[in-house]
């Protein structure tokens, strides 16, 4: 049995066209870590374009993983949230960091800080 019989494309090919753009998911990440902002986004990424960033979240929004909420009295004042879609990469972003994470040659503490940060954030 094939699954092409039973659904028009396959769900991992779906997510990965929703989170393959470069820095989705690191801006999921920031979101999940409470950063909200277009400026707050850019601060550990010096090779983040305005402009690139712009058009990113602009995707995100129109796939549904976050929305877009502008200050009714200032139009400039803009933050962004996960959707439930969002959020519902929580568990697929912890298992992709423990994945690095136990791949690497960090220290055990640091290995179950890590992994304490992103459980705490994540699940």
């Amino acid at each position: 049995m094939t699954l092409t019989k039973h659904v028009k494309s396959c769900p991992i090919d779906s997510v990965v066209k929703l989170i393959n753009k470069k820095w989705v998911i690191q801006i999921i990440r920031d979101l999940f870590y409470g950063k909200s902002r277009f400026h707050e986004f850019k601060e550990d990424k010096p090779d983040l374009s305005n402009k690139v960033l712009s058009n990113c979240l602009k995707d995100m929004e129109q796939n549904g993983l976050i929305h877009r909420i502008a200050d009714k009295c200032d139009k400039k004042n803009v933050k962004y949230m996960l959707t439930e879609k969002g959020k519902s990469l929580n568990k697929v972003l912890y298992e992709i960091a423990m994945v690095s994470v136990d791949g690497e040659t960090y220290s055990d503490k640091i290995k179950n800080d890590v992994k304490t940060s992103f459980r705490e954030t994540l699940l």
